[in-house]
């Protein structure tokens, strides 16, 4: 950063690592707002008003959706985005315009939106008349008097009773109302439960009152900020450094239609690899060879289920990305092939910083393509990291996306099967990040790293994808990333970073991957036991627990801080760890199938309370309990020594995993919690499928799979998903098959019926169907018309069943 005046010096606070950073805003600053309609235009979809000194558009994206750029002194900046998904475009949409006497009205046929003719400010109203989102001070700005340009801010009218969630993995409580949080990813080495910034900038939150739900989607990578009533208690506001004030405005009313919403503006994530889905073992640093095969071997002989292996740093010649360290991994290409033929995939991790050295191939072809980020005054961008001093490649330049995809050839040849993005917020070890004056192309919208660096992350994960998938032909790329903006889950799976072995960072593991997932990114999971520090066997094992219903699911250790592995642990933790981590392999045909609705319809895998339970109060302020998919209800055990805990059920009657036991929803009770179990709840009339355990995905294949079906009391609904497992077959009819499971009630008759979707053959070609629920042997099962009760058995409380798997309908008579 430039050197401070003493006289400037006071419009900055110092950050951790001893650098300046902006204050929040200049409260001493003049403000500037819109002024009084001078005249107004309709382009298209889309109504530009003139003010005074600013003009107001809103465009008309769907029926639930608004678009509202503010553009100073009239003009508005290129509509740019890295995070709207390019292939989205708005939907035909019946409106109404208004001329009112001392307003505009835009109609929809789910909202109205108000636009006052003396200020500009604006009010979205149901069409039943509850103001939803309206503007306080609204749309106004400060002269930028440091780096120039502008400071955009927009305050509303915060309501009675308003709840706020989302802006990705911040830290906290899940609901964020009586906060002030920023988005600056930031290397946060070890953060605490009120560290701020972090990781991730996913400027998108979520606000409901009066029983109805909105999104905002504020558009802008500059250092934002946003203040849900911490400086003014009846006001929520956000703001930008820089940059045009842009956002979206998202209809629900409910939340979780929200974020699907906005996953459908920002882009749901292809299909991974279903082995992305096993459990993953990771350590800095697993070295050398010698040592990597003794892992793959410690977790066959033991019989602990294990998917991926990751190389941390130490793998490369003194850190050089895209190589290998010949003394350390002589054959690397071979220890791979051989891992695979263990069940084991690869994953490598690899730095934006790229080692100055003449003699390094990268290097020179970064130089020679001009690839490298520059400083103000032209020379290239040296900072130091892992290899020494480093330049960095300019994700925001095109090209330069596509020479860094070019270099993913070789270590796609050797067998390595996925790629891991660190260090990408991005991190240096002088200032933290790069100087403010370093320039970006921003593909032809040149600006400094204050516009560039919230995007940086996630620009370098989509080209490490795209190079994967560049070389991996028919497979589908697996990419993790640290650092992310908005728009990221089109390209990687995330990870909550540098946490602790603490049982408070097993709670803020646990709500970081709920507001996520609430934030369009489904796929994220936390260093399993911590990265730093070391758990006992107790927090390791009840973190195991938790993560199994994480999407992406890896133990993840500093090796100074002690081992990981699941075997370091007294048997008594290793036997109920195993136990764990093959349910999450049982489970695997739920998972992906959940995993398949939510890159169809962007509904989140994982959900908070509160997106299930829209207007229950109840839900408003719980943090620990969680679904995965529809069907499943999860409660970590987040302190020692606990043989019970409290939680609260959603509406509806819940089945324990455990006992069987039916209990009605609305309530908060307690369960027990002893240390091989956590609180598990399977919803009434849900049929989850299972398959048998095995060491890693699709180890072998097999006879029969099993319905779990749980007895319902209202028509329910399941499904199950099924694709090869990798490449892009399923894509066509002939590359999937969805089955259409639905669970019902006729009378005194419990029906089980079948449609299927798609023409994908399953391997297996019987289901073992278990009827939970019933207190005896059911009187008569008919399947398809024929009479198989002779064949049921009564085991316990469960009857078990053999039928064909394209079976049409079970009635099962009570």
């Amino acid at each position: 950063m430039e050197n401070l005046t003493e006289e400037n010096k006071k419009d900055e606070v110092a950050d951790f690592s001893g650098n300046y950073i902006e204050k929040f805003q200049d409260k001493n600053a003049e403000e500037f707002f819109s002024g009084a309609l001078v005249s107004w235009e309709k382009q298209g979809d889309a109504f530009v008003f003139h003010g005074e000194l600013a003009s107001l558009e809103i465009r008309i994206i769907a029926s639930d959706i608004l678009k509202f750029r503010h553009g100073i002194d009239g003009y508005f900046d290129d509509d740019f985005s890295y995070a709207i998904d390019p292939s989205f475009s708005p939907e035909q949409t019946n409106y109404k315009f208004e001329d009112q006497k001392a307003a505009f009205v835009i109609k929809t046929d789910v909202l109205k939106c108000y636009i006052s003719k003396t200020t500009l400010q604006t009010k979205i109203l149901t069409l039943d008349g509850t103001a939803v989102l309206e503007d306080e001070k609204g749309f106004h700005w400060q002269d930028h008097k440091h780096y120039g340009g502008n400071i955009s801010i927009c305050t509303r009218v915060l309501h009675q009773d308003e709840k706020f969630y989302g802006l990705g993995d911040k830290t906290g409580r899940l609901n964020l109302i009586g906060t002030k949080r920023e988005l600056w990813g930031t290397d946060c080495y070890g953060y605490g439960n009120e560290s701020d910034p972090v990781y991730k900038n996913i400027p998108f939150y979520m606000g409901q009152h009066s029983q109805v739900g909105y999104g905002i989607f504020m558009d802008n990578t500059f250092r934002s900020f946003f203040d849900f009533g911490k400086e003014r208690k009846t006001v929520c506001s956000y703001w930008s450094q820089g940059g045009e004030m842009r956002y979206y405005y998202i209809h629900g009313p409910k939340l979780i239609d929200v974020v699907s919403k906005y996953a459908k503006l920002t882009g749901k994530p292809q299909l991974p690899p279903k082995w992305a889905l096993g459990y993953h073992q990771s350590k800095w640093s697993y070295y050398p060879e010698s040592v990597v095969r003794k892992l793959g071997d410690e977790f066959r002989s033991r019989e602990i289920p294990c998917d991926v292996i990751h190389l941390d740093i130490d793998y490369m010649d003194g850190f050089r990305c895209f190589t290998w360290d010949d003394k350390k991994f002589p054959n690397p290409k071979q220890m791979i092939s051989d891992l695979k033929a263990q069940g084991f995939k690869t994953v490598v991790i690899i730095d934006p910083g790229i080692k100055v050295d003449k003699n390094y191939s990268v290097y020179q072809e970064g130089i020679a393509g001009d690839h490298f980020c520059k400083r103000m005054d032209g020379d290239l961008l040296k900072a130091s990291v892992w290899p020494g001093l480093c330049h960095f490649p300019d994700f925001t330049q095109k090209k330069t996306r596509e020479w860094w995809a070019t270099l993913f050839d070789g270590l796609v040849e050797d067998g390595v099967d996925g790629v891991w993005n660190d260090m990408n917020e991005p991190a240096t070890f002088e200032d933290g990040t790069f100087p403010n004056d370093v320039r970006h192309d921003f593909d032809g919208h040149p600006g400094s790293h204050r516009k560039g660096h919230n995007v940086y992350g996630s620009l370098m994960a989509q080209s490490t994808w795209a190079g994967q998938k560049q070389f991996m032909q028919n497979k589908r790329p697996f990419t993790i990333s640290r650092s992310a903006y908005a728009g990221i889950q089109k390209h990687a799976s995330v990870w909550t970073g540098d946490n602790m072995a603490s049982w408070e960072h097993l709670k803020i593991a646990n709500i970081q991957c709920q507001r996520l997932a609430a934030s369009g990114i489904s796929f994220a999971g936390s260093d399993v036991g911590g990265f730093i520090g070391s758990p006992d066997g107790e927090l390791y094992t009840r973190w195991i627990q938790m993560a199994v219903f994480h999407p992406f699911f890896r133990t993840h250790s500093s090796g100074d801080h002690g081992d990981k592995e699941p075997w370091k642990f007294d048997q008594k933790y290793v036997d109920i760890v195993r136990r764990f981590i093959e349910m999450r392999y049982e489970l695997m045909p739920y998972i992906y199938s959940v995993f398949q609705h939510h890159s169809e319809t962007g509904v989140p895998m994982i959900r908070s309370l509160h997106l299930e339970g829209h207007i229950d109060p109840e839900t408003f302020y719980r943090e620990e309990e969680f679904f995965l998919g529809d069907h499943l209800m999860i409660c970590p055990v987040s302190e020692p020594d606990k043989s019970s805990r409290k939680m609260y059920l959603t509406s509806g009657q819940w089945y324990n995993y455990w006992t069987d036991q039916l209990i009605d929803g609305g309530l908060e009770i307690k369960v027990d919690t002893p240390l091989d179990q956590i609180p598990i709840f399977v919803r009434q009339g849900a049929i989850i499928p299972k398959q048998p355990k095995m060491q890693y995905v699709d180890e072998f294949e097999f006879d029969t799979l099993t319905l779990e079906c749980y007895k319902p009391s209202a028509d329910t609904s399941s499904t199950l998903y099924e694709d090869s497992g990798d490449g892009y077959d399923y894509l066509s009819t002939a590359g999937y098959v969805k089955k259409h499971l639905t669970s019902l009630i006729d009378g005194s008759n419990w029906m089980i019926t079948q449609e299927t979707e798609g023409e994908f053959e399953s391997a297996y070609q019987t289901y073992e169907i278990k009827l939970h629920g019933l207190q005896q042997m059911p009187a008569q099962i008919v399947v398809d018309n024929e009479d198989l009760t002779a064949q049921v058995k009564f085991e316990g409380s469960i009857s078990v069943l053999l039928v064909n798997k394209d079976f049409k309908q079970v009635v099962i008579k009570t």
